[in-house]
């Protein structure tokens, strides 16, 4: 036993180790006496507390130090905390689950709709952990019924932004009725922003006028809301599009091809001080390359791709917490055909 605990270096385990050497002390002394000359024994108070340290009176305070560990255990997120892998990071989660948003459903001030934010990733955690836990609050703040979606590129081809967004509708699930193709690297810092239900057509969050970067009219990427039926509309957005840059001006088109009036906020007065972007170009550069007939064929429009033509592989779907916000991360393999799009690969 002596080797065994020496062994055992976590708080919890010496705990036991120590119960266990204090009992064996106790058989072993009363071991020793019962070969001893017999001794008169006087009549003494019986009262627990009162008199020497007895042999029972250490067992009992043991097993009750014992029961209000297991206790403290039970009851303590800590206790059990693990750690999960995502692709090649990781990321962690913590088992307690939270109360809030479960109860905010039976609240109607919180509204009948429920948001999918969907998150095109792929290798960028340190700006996941901060976007998580801020965007779950963003949005509880607004009592904005949400479900964030983490959909991890783990294939070797390009990263496909809009692909992954298409991936990320099809799996969100039936009980959310619109979405938010959210970029990871950008927060919203104006709580006037508004992430409600788009009933009459796209919201464009990230508008020209406010996004610290993109000042074009027809630009409509970074943060765009739209129900589910419009989304399908659409017909989703072109997978054509490998490496960085111009699914959004295509599916700009797409709008309108589908009808569609696209909204953008108004009596925003922080101007490009609305959002943080968190994203650093020269820690982390973006994919830019022009492969083949990339460049020529990047400004088309491709009339019949999207939904229709979505090819992908979920691998794994996980439900973690980061700092306390759930996530759901759906670790994706998208398909390629290279005979149409040959710049899916880096040659």
């Amino acid at each position: 036993m002596r080797s065994y605990c020496q062994n055992r270096g976590n708080s919890i385990t010496g705990f036991f180790c120590e119960i266990l050497k204090l009992l064996s002390f106790a058989t072993s002394k009363m071991m020793y006496s019962s070969r001893r000359k017999p001794v008169l024994y006087f009549k003494e108070d019986k009262r627990f507390w009162s008199g020497k340290c007895t042999v029972y009176k250490l067992f009992c305070l043991c097993m009750v130090l014992v029961l209000v560990s297991l206790l403290w255990l039970q009851l303590s997120c800590t206790g059990d905390m693990s750690r999960v892998v995502v692709d090649d990071g990781r990321i962690p989660h913590q088992p307690c689950p939270l109360e809030r948003q479960a109860s905010a459903a039976d609240d109607p001030s919180w509204g009948p709709h429920k948001l999918a934010l969907l998150i095109p990733f792929r290798e960028r955690f340190e700006e996941l952990l901060v976007f998580v836990p801020f965007m779950h609050t963003f949005l509880n703040n607004k009592k904005i019924l949400h479900k964030i979606f983490v959909i991890n590129q783990m294939d070797h081809y390009r990263f496909n932004r809009a692909s992954l967004i298409n991936v990320g509708y099809t799996e969100s699930g039936n009980d959310t009725d619109y979405i938010a193709m959210h970029d990871v690297d950008l927060l919203p810092l104006n709580e006037a922003l508004d992430y409600g239900f788009p009933e009459e057509g796209p919201f464009h969050v990230a508008s020209p006028e406010l996004h610290p970067l993109y000042h074009y009219k027809t630009y409509v990427g970074g943060i765009l809301l739209l129900t589910k039926q419009h989304y399908h509309m659409c017909n989703g957005m072109s997978n054509r599009f490998w490496g960085w840059g111009r699914e959004d001006d295509e599916f700009y088109r797409r709008l309108r091809s589908a009808g569609l009036q696209l909204f953008r906020p108004s009596g925003i007065k922080t101007g490009y001080k609305t959002f943080r972007h968190i994203h650093d170009p020269a820690w982390r550069k973006r994919d830019q390359k022009r492969v083949a007939a990339q460049k020529q064929e990047q400004f088309k429009v491709d009339p019949e791709g999207g939904l229709t033509n979505l090819q992908y592989k979920v691998e794994s779907r996980q439900e973690l917490t980061i700092s306390g916000a759930p996530v759901t991360v759906l670790n994706t393999k998208l398909e390629c055909d290279t005979d149409k799009t040959p710049w899916c690969l880096l040659n």
